[in-house]
């Protein structure tokens, strides 16, 4: 059976810039942007253009370079907004303005002293607006998570009659659960009559850790476009990771979806990206971690070791990294030095390696790790 594709949105050069600390110049988000188009992104969103002089000349720049994606521009539901990201685009092949408005009550009466019709009434003529400059226009409900069913239902139905191509529903504060999520997308596509002219689009953060389970729970409910991150950076504790909802794609074959992603240029695009904004990205981080494919347990390296899918439900290949690591500890087992020694030249037979792997132990109660240099020094002790 054919899978359906999901859309992949990158907007690492967005929201993921917004991290404190992590400013890119022009010439580093060039770099970036075609990394991500190499990569196969769909969508780069390249800046907020109204923001600064700086990242209007990012997007503008971003334009001239990129062939095949569509390039995205921020704005507000403002008209200076709309009029500044249509100029920042005038270049792209394949241009799009991303609009919107608070939807949530919280919004409305705290942040806009507003009222929902007006809201609607914004968001309406800011979709309007912004399709004089392109035809592909994105409005975000932002803090959907937190809207009102019923009444987001309704802002989705008059954007798409305002002539909106996608729909992105923003769990703007990483506030719901993944079946909540899910079924306000479901809600979505049984209420709003024009939806089949829109593609619907999930924008998860991670402040309850739950982005990418409730991206998922978007993708199983019919939204067919995922906005994400390289390295799931982004606002507060960050976005959707990239990466994260791109493998579980690959790897669960009863999503039957799939994306435009060449996973094997995954390892090096988050390194560039890691190393371009100075943010580490974590060991323990899913796919590109550096102990994503690295073994320590000594029961786990020995089923490693005689095969890898024991524990390896990801072959380290298929995203870009060489090989998985076998890593000596104290909590390593006989199986895993015999394996490293062999390694670095030492052929060691059962009785040598019964003489060994005391002295071994000793040295690694000792450090944090065991390296190849050790090796030859803690064998040569003994035999």
């Amino acid at each position: 059976m054919n899978k359906e594709s999901v859309k992949i949105f990158d907007t690492t050069l967005r929201d993921g810039e917004q991290v404190p600390g992590c400013k890119l110049n022009t010439a580093q988000k060039v770099v970036i942007a075609e990394k991500l188009e190499n990569l196969g992104v769909d969508v780069i969103e390249a800046g907020f253009p109204v923001s600064s002089p700086g990242d209007f000349n990012s997007v503008l720049e971003i334009t001239k370079i990129i062939k095949d994606t569509t390039v995205c521009a921020l704005s507000r539901a403002v008209e200076n907004d709309i009029k500044v990201a249509g100029e920042a685009l005038k270049y792209a092949k394949f241009p799009r303005i991303h609009t919107g408005i608070g939807t949530s009550d919280s919004h409305i009466k705290h942040k806009f002293n507003s009222t929902r019709e007006k809201i609607i009434e914004t968001g309406y003529n800011a979709v309007k607006y912004a399709k004089t400059f392109v035809e592909d226009v994105e409005f975000y409900a932002e803090d959907a998570g937190r809207t009102d069913n019923a009444f987001l239902a309704k802002v989705c139905e008059k954007m798409i009659e305002a002539g909106a191509t996608v729909l992105n529903i923003p769990d703007t504060t990483g506030y719901c659960l993944p079946e909540d999520y899910g079924n306000k997308i479901k809600y979505l596509f049984e209420n709003v009559k024009n939806i089949d002219k829109a593609t619907v689009s999930c924008h998860c953060h991670n402040d309850l850790g739950l982005a990418t389970a409730n991206s998922i729970a978007a993708i199983a409910n019919g939204a067919r476009q995922i906005e994400c991150t390289i390295n799931g950076i982004g606002e507060r504790a960050g976005n959707t990771s990239l990466e994260e909802v791109v493998m579980i794609m690959k790897q669960h074959n009863s999503l039957n979806l799939d994306t435009n992603i060449d996973t094997k240029l995954l390892y090096e695009t988050s390194l560039l990206v890691s190393e371009s904004m100075g943010m580490m990205v974590q060991p323990n981080k899913a796919i590109v971690g550096a102990n994503a494919f690295s073994h320590s347990s000594g029961i786990h390296q020995d089923g490693v070791i005689k095969n890898r899918l024991t524990y390896e439900i990801i072959d380290p290949f298929d995203v870009g990294v060489n090989k998985s690591s076998i890593i000596l500890t104290a909590r390593s087992g006989r199986s895993a030095l015999a394996y490293r020694a062999k390694l670095v030249g030492f052929e060691l037979s059962k009785d040598e390696l019964d003489l060994v792997y005391p002295e071994f132990l000793k040295f690694a109660d000792n450090n944090k790790s065991v390296l190849d240099k050790d090796i030859p020094e803690i064998i040569n002790n003994i035999l």
